[in-house]
């Protein structure tokens, strides 16, 4: 049974909860290229090539993004600028090859070309070459044109990394995608939402109260999520098209955390509309709602396996302390994933074999643990951790490439932070005010 401190312990966690050291487990294969010989890649700032006096600020912004973006992607051995020649080829006959795949740069790849701003446009002409290839060394070749502002220019660069990104690590780059979560810093929990590397925030929702759980949907028209109200916790529907709230037949009871199927098509969520926190599903408009559990003690939390929404995991108090489970998406063969410890917030990855999720292994009195993020292989159950002895880590979600896992870490406050799916290459995305509780878009 459930203890009464516990229980309450996991309600406000739900409710109100605002060195890779594993040395690259054969095991681990997220989409980070471990164990392959990373491409070695420079990034050559971009040439100017007109006198608008936006034309300095636009292509700092475009170049430094570009570089972030491509140092991010976890596939790359970048060339550092100080190693990198002095010089800005604007075009293919510009480019002297031997100067990059010589040493220092030693580059396999480089990426480069010009921008310029004339008539209110930013207008981007990328290219990337193989430096080895004399003969043939175009790979790509890129024209981006835009309104000219420093967001534009920053969209721009997103966009010819992810075309990079495609050829050569052969997976969609997540540059364009966005990260909705829950900041306080206007004095009230409201839904914000942020570029993929923490520019750009700005608030979704003013509704004055305590909102919490964002999700979005596979096509980006809408965001889920909980909030408080007159009667209670109930889920909320924001449309991004109509920026206003939209219907959704939220039941009655405290309903929280909800989780859309990749389809698009339904919403997974907890509801204590009969007494107990019990995982239900529904289709988008929250109708043909369907209980799938039946135990007593809280469950909550619920994540589609987006591969095949065939199946949910979720988590439950009904042993004692709460653990990561997973059933098929009618209730069907329900298997404990965790062994012990406190273990929550699971978040399945794209590609359906792990799943990500909170875990303290040495929870209780006389076993001081760390609450750290893990990653469980499905099949095996077999799990690596991959947050060490930095304040208490929760609520991951996985990038759209399987790559990247963003996260919340308490640490003298609460930051959203990011890390690749191994582990490595931590750091914190936001800088001002409490900010928690993430979900990286689909796409």
């Amino acid at each position: 049974m459930l203890t009464s401190r516990c229980f309450l312990f996991l309600a406000a966690l739900f409710i109100f909860a605002g060195s890779y050291q594993i040395e690259a487990q054969d095991w681990v294969r997220t989409g980070t290229n471990l164990g392959a010989t990373k491409i070695r890649l420079a990034a050559a700032d971009f040439k100017p090539t007109s006198n608008d006096p936006q034309t300095g600020s636009l292509k700092s912004a475009f170049d430094t993004t570009l570089f972030n973006d491509l140092s991010n992607a976890g596939i790359f051995d970048m060339v550092s600028k100080s190693m990198a020649p002095p010089i800005m080829p604007g075009s293919p006959q510009e480019i002297q090859l031997a100067q990059w795949s010589g040493a220092p740069s030693n580059a396999d790849m480089v990426a480069f070309g010009a921008i310029s701003v004339a008539d209110g446009k930013v207008t981007a002409y990328g290219y990337l070459f193989d430096a080895k290839n004399q003969q043939s060394p175009q790979i790509l070749g890129k024209q981006y044109s835009d309104n000219a502002t420093v967001d534009n220019a920053r969209m721009i660069a997103h966009r010819f990394a992810d075309e990079i990104i495609a050829r050569l690590g052969g997976i969609a780059g997540i540059c364009e995608t966005k990260i909705y979560f829950v900041s306080a810093r206007g004095g009230n929990k409201e839904i914000w939402v942020m570029d993929y590397d923490g520019q750009n925030e700005h608030a979704i929702t003013h509704l004055g109260t305590i909102s919490l759980s964002p999700r979005i949907a596979p096509d980006n028209s809408r965001v889920a999520f909980s909030s408080l109200g007159k009667n209670g916790w109930s889920i909320h529907m924001y449309s991004l098209l109509l920026n206003r709230a939209v219907g959704f037949n939220s039941p009655g009871g405290t309903t929280i955390s909800p989780a859309w199927s990749s389809d698009g098509g339904k919403l997974a969520f907890s509801s204590a509309r009969d007494g107990d926190s019990e995982i239900y599903t529904t289709d988008a408009s929250g109708g043909g709602a369907r209980r799938l559990t039946a135990f007593h003690g809280p469950d909550v939390s619920p994540v589609w396996n987006p591969k095949t929404n065939a199946q949910i995991a979720w988590v439950s108090g009904r042993t004692g302390l709460p653990q990561i489970y997973i059933m098929d998406s009618d209730g069907a063969n329900v298997q404990r994933m965790t062994d012990g410890g406190y273990a929550t917030s699971p978040s399945w990855s794209p590609n359906g074999q792990y799943l990500a999720f909170a875990w303290n292994r040495k929870y209780g009195p006389g076993a001081p643990g760390g609450q750290d993020i893990y990653i469980m292989d499905i099949a095996s159950k077999r799990w690596t951790q991959l947050t060490h002895d930095a304040g208490r880590n929760d609520f991951p979600s996985w990038s759209p490439d399987s790559r990247h896992i963003v996260f919340q870490r308490e640490d003298g406050g609460s930051q959203i932070w990011t890390m690749l799916s191994d582990g490595t290459e931590q750091h914190t995305l936001t800088h001002s005010g409490s900010n928690s509780m993430p979900n990286w878009s689909w796409k």
